[in-house]
């Protein structure tokens, strides 16, 4: 199993909205595609001194083919759409992990 693993800190003064557009837009619209399987939204509970709230979003993939294939055909819209509606709100980072 794969995951694809998108860590995001998020202005406090973004955070409202960015929660509902992820758990009514963004998600749910990655979801219908069907290379992925499931995805889970977590909020940091460390969190370091910073500018806002830290989130992960974990999308599950059964292979790295399938992955491969959502990130060829299918991931740009999406993080076009986030940047153009959080640009200068939040910082990312991607990692791709292997369930051992």
């Amino acid at each position: 199993m794969i995951i694809y693993n998108i860590t995001i800190n998020i202005s406090y003064e973004a955070e409202k909205d960015w929660l509902h557009y992820m758990k009514t837009i963004h998600i749910p619209e990655i979801l219908l595609i069907s290379a992925v399987m499931d995805c889970r939204l977590l909020r940091l509970l460390t969190e370091i001194e910073n500018e806002g709230a830290t989130y992960t979003s974990q999308f599950t993939f059964r292979t790295m083919e399938d992955f491969l294939a959502y990130q060829t055909h299918h991931q740009d819209p999406f993080l076009e759409r986030h940047h153009a509606l959080f640009n200068g709100q939040y910082v990312s980072f991607r990692t791709l992990l292997e369930e051992a």
